[in-house]
């Protein structure tokens, strides 16, 4: 059985809805942040459930990861700066 068998239709309406009222009344710098790290997050679990292997692919994933939210915060931090 497929997952759109389980879940069925429609399933992730309400992850559409949350981002959008996320991005329109919610603090968009915290949510980009929380975007970049959902991947990284989800890996942690795995790994910490014993379903994942902290390779080194994995872990230098996770920095390129974290190193980009840092990049795209600052970039944000500088862009309101500027703005002022």
């Amino acid at each position: 059985m497929g997952r759109c068998d389980w879940t069925g239709p429609g399933a992730g309406w309400h992850r559409i809805f949350t981002w959008d009222y996320g991005v329109k009344h919610g603090n968009i710098q915290l949510l980009g942040t929380l975007a970049y790290s959902a991947p990284l997050i989800s890996v942690v679990l795995l790994i910490l459930a014993g379903y994942g292997e902290a390779t080194a692919a994995v872990l230098s994933a996770s920095v390129l990861i974290v190193i980009g939210s840092l990049i795209a915060g600052r970039a944000k931090q500088r862009g309101s700066q500027h703005k002022q």
